[in-house]
């Protein structure tokens, strides 16, 4: 009979923004730091589901597709008063079930990874997240002819070449929307963009993402970028979300920004040894958008 009950009272649904609030409400409950605005930011990039009881969301899956054959998954949470009922994994299920046969990533917590695991993604990576309320960091060098430079209205087009180039994931449709939401810097050299960093609210301060520039030594363009953003906000909570084996790790932690976390990056319908390494042989990504967007 129990499961009976069950079976009626327990519904999955799309989400709407009208579940905003309640999401919100999970994600501090489980500890997140993320505001109400940065689920909208979200929700509005992407698409997903919530698990109901009793007219209560207790559960969330979102996704975002990137061109036709790319996809991310994030904001997995279920209430910590219903774990254990298998909530997840069906909310999981209905996710996948859109995203089909996509190369499909997302970041893994050591509690979330053998789920993930039991539905096909395996490890392929792994992401540092660096934060604290940051200190003024020593000048970074650039190149003789570079230098950075407010972002233009005319940017646009290279930047989202650029982020898509660095990430492997087609950014023409989330980018212009962060640009909405971001202050940016550009590095430029005789009117070549080199990368660019943008810095906008979110959680508990403020985040930098995503950081790409055109590799070289020492990281010294990346560093630029980032530079310019933690000596423009010092004493502000910053947080960003470096790959593993940036370098620029404990260049991170040396300014201030401890590292907090380490999570798995995982892939699904592609072997990891294909998508491990950077996918561009030029410019990389040094910090991301958000664990859920990459």
């Amino acid at each position: 009979m129990s499961g009976s009950t069950e079976q009626e009272t327990l519904v999955y649904r799309r989400f709407t923004p009208n579940d905003i609030a309640a999401a919100h409400g999970l994600s501090m409950a489980v500890g997140w730091p993320h505001r109400a605005e940065d689920w909208r930011f979200a929700a509005d990039a992407g698409s997903g589901f919530v698990a109901e009881e009793a007219g209560v969301v207790i559960g969330t899956a979102l996704y975002w597709e990137f061109g036709a054959n790319r996809a991310t998954l994030g904001m997995v949470i279920v209430s910590p008063d219903h774990q254990g009922r298998g909530i997840g994994g069906k909310l999981m299920s209905l996710v996948l079930g859109e995203t089909g046969n996509r190369v499909t990533f997302l970041h893994a917590t050591t509690a979330g990874q053998p789920l993930y695991e039991k539905l096909g993604f395996r490890a392929c990576g792994s992401l540092e997240q660096h934060q604290g309320a940051v200190f003024q960091p020593p000048l970074e060098s650039l190149p003789a002819g570079e230098r950075l430079r407010p972002l233009g209205v005319n940017d646009t087009p290279q930047l989202i070449d650029l982020a898509s180039r660095a990430c492997g994931l087609d950014r023409c449709a989330v980018l212009p929307a962060l640009l909405q939401a971001a202050d940016g810097i550009a590095l430029d050299r005789d009117g070549e963009l080199l990368g660019f960093a943008l810095f906008r609210r979110f959680g508990r301060g403020y985040a930098i993402g995503p950081v790409v520039a055109a590799d070289s030594p020492d990281c010294s363009r990346a560093k630029a970028l980032i530079h310019h953003w933690l000596a423009l906000n010092e004493g502000a909570f910053v947080r960003i979300d470096v790959p593993t084996g940036s370098g620029l790790t404990d260049w991170l932690i040396g300014l201030g920004l401890p590292r907090v976390d380490k999570v798995v990056k995982m892939v699904r319908n592609a072997e990891p040894a294909r998508v491990e390494g950077p996918p561009d042989t030029l410019f990389r990504q040094f910090g991301i958008i958000n664990q859920a967007m990459l």
